[in-house]
């Protein structure tokens, strides 16, 4: 099995779209909970993250993609019965 390239489509068995889903929640609240809590010095470690990742540097960038992600997982169209 080799991975998925970028231009290939993903399908996932509900329970492990169910569990990507759990971890971006997770995230979201602990990045929250971090820009709440840490200050300026969390804030820098969070633009650098999210520019390491191909994201914006503007603050809250990292936390709106992970907002992104989860409504993407909750709104993505059903796989097709491939029968």
């Amino acid at each position: 099995m080799t991975l998925r390239q970028p231009h290939e489509d993903a399908v996932l068995e509900a329970g492990d779209a169910a569990r990507l889903r759990q971890v971006l929640v997770a995230c979201s609240r602990i990045l929250a909970w971090a820009d709440k809590h840490c200050g300026p010095q969390f804030a820098a470690a969070a633009q650098d993250a999210a520019e390491d990742a191909g994201l914006s540097r503007a603050p809250g960038a990292l936390a709106g993609a992970v907002s992104l992600a989860i409504d993407t997982a909750d709104f993505s169209r059903a796989a097709r019965s491939a029968r």
